[in-house]
């Protein structure tokens, strides 16, 4: 640790004392969720989806060292035991970011004296693992926001609230906010960066102007696009007035709406699209292929294929927020779908302070910048978007320009479980040539009608 980051923890020390006031509400109603906060939950197993055993270290707040600072002073400490999931890449050996990270909350907290067992569980793989039995889950867990619904309707997530639930509205923005929050208003998680798509290009191809329109992009290079990807695919039909689940994307009577004349027109688009001699789907890894053989010059994807497109592009390597489609002589912006990946608290927990306390302390910016400083894990304190670190990363930059500018917040709802293969189904079909211009409107209805069966 530098000195500069000593003396930025030994300013969280005052900051994180504040935690002991926070407001603890779970998920459930009142007298339910005092009960379920009697359950212990100090011993978690081990995700049923992962091989590997948890790992088990012991961080004693030192009473010594408090009587040194203070020595008619001495500090009463409660013993606790917190089991933290996260994935295998934060934890795997104690140097690692999550182990690194709760020896430094503990240290800064000698009125808990704190045993802290970890487990593996990616953020991808929480919404299965923890619902299975939120009683055994991580009292502390990282999730990814999609997933938001279904811990609610299994009471596998605490609402925030007080100065954390306070802490996440004043440093992070609209949409990071929005992407932990319920429909009934309530703030489920403490954001850690933002969670998206966007596109990597070779600028020795490709100008900054060129990239501002896809079409332009296909009349000069090679584009490779993920057309079978559900979570893709839908850009095209929300850049021309496509919305799921009303305008929020909270209204589940709304439905999904891709129909229509403006649908139709953007399947025609597609279809053209396709069939385009510089277009190529981007399937099972594909595009980053053509990136190092220089068959492809520019992909769509996220910052987990930052260091590899790099590596593909060497001084070549740029990124950049969506591009728009031309559809009918006018200008649509593609839209991805935004969210998070964020810190969440069991409401099982035996000790729901010192959950709450470690949560917001997993998601401050100081944490936040260790995180991308050992992992690339892009912030999104919105502190940290001028960090000169941050402000240098084409990746970084991209992602943070795509959330504010070229997307939409990724539907939370359980009702968005109809979206997916549908859709996938439709890339496909469109991918195989199946969808033609002439049969645009028939298959476009037929697409649309799909999510209610779906649903049904």
């Amino acid at each position: 640790m530098t000195d500069g980051q000593s003396r930025e923890r030994n300013r969280r020390i005052r900051v994180m004392k504040k935690f002991s006031k926070f407001q603890w509400k779970t998920v459930a109603a009142g007298a339910m969720a005092a009960a379920m906060c009697m359950t212990g939950c100090g011993e978690a197993a081990a995700p049923a989806a992962s091989s590997a055993a948890p790992a088990e270290s012991t961080v004693a707040a030192s009473t010594a060292a408090a009587s040194t600072a203070a020595a008619s002073t001495t500090v009463e400490t409660k013993d606790v035991t917190l089991t933290v999931w996260g994935p295998q890449e934060d934890q795997v050996d104690d140097t690692s970011w999550l182990p690194t990270e709760c020896k430094a909350f503990a240290a800064e907290h000698p009125e808990w004296n704190i045993t802290f067992n970890y487990a593996v569980c990616a953020e991808g793989d929480a919404g299965t693992n923890v619902t299975k039995d939120p009683t055994a889950a991580g009292d502390v867990y990282m999730f990814a926001n999609d997933q938001l619904g279904a811990l609610i309707d299994a009471n596998a997530i605490a609402e925030l609230g007080g100065d954390a639930a306070q802490a996440v509205k004043d440093n992070n923005t609209d949409t990071m906010v929005a992407s932990v929050t319920a429909t009934d208003g309530g703030i489920y998680g403490v954001p850690f960066t933002g969670n998206t798509w966007f596109m990597y290009y070779d600028k020795s191809v490709f100008s900054e102007d060129d990239v501002k329109n896809l079409d332009t992009m296909l009349s000069k290079g090679k584009v490779s696009f993920p057309i079978t990807n559900s979570w893709y695919v839908a850009s095209f039909f929300v850049a021309n007035g496509g919305t799921l689940f009303g305008e929020d994307g909270t209204d589940a009577d709304a439905g999904i709406q891709f129909g229509g004349d403006a649908g139709t027109a953007v399947t025609k688009y597609m279809v053209n699209m396709v069939k385009n001699k510089n277009f190529s789907s981007d399937a099972d890894g594909s595009g980053l292929a053509g990136l190092r053989d220089g068959s492809v010059n520019a992909i769509f994807s996220g910052t987990w294929d930052a260091e590899a497109v790099k590596e593909a592009l060497g001084d070549n390597y740029a990124a950049a927020q969506l591009p728009t489609i031309t559809v009918d002589g006018s200008d649509k912006q593609l839209m991805s779908f935004a969210g998070s990946k964020a810190i969440a608290v069991n409401p099982n927990c035996k000790d729901p302070d010192v959950a709450v306390a470690l949560a917001s302390y997993l998601g401050s910016a100081d944490a936040q910048k260790a995180h991308y400083t050992m992992r690339n894990i892009i912030p999104c304190d919105k502190s940290l978007a001028s960090d000169v670190d941050v402000e240098k990363d084409p990746a970084a930059l991209a992602q943070t320009n795509t959330i504010a500018n070229t997307s939409i917040l990724q539907p939370t709802i359980s009702a968005m479980s109809q979206f997916w293969t549908p859709t996938e189904n439709f890339g496909k079909s469109l991918a195989n040539g199946e969808i033609t211009e002439d049969n645009a409107a028939e298959k476009t209805e037929a697409f649309n009608k799909s999510f209610t069966e779906t649903l049904n």
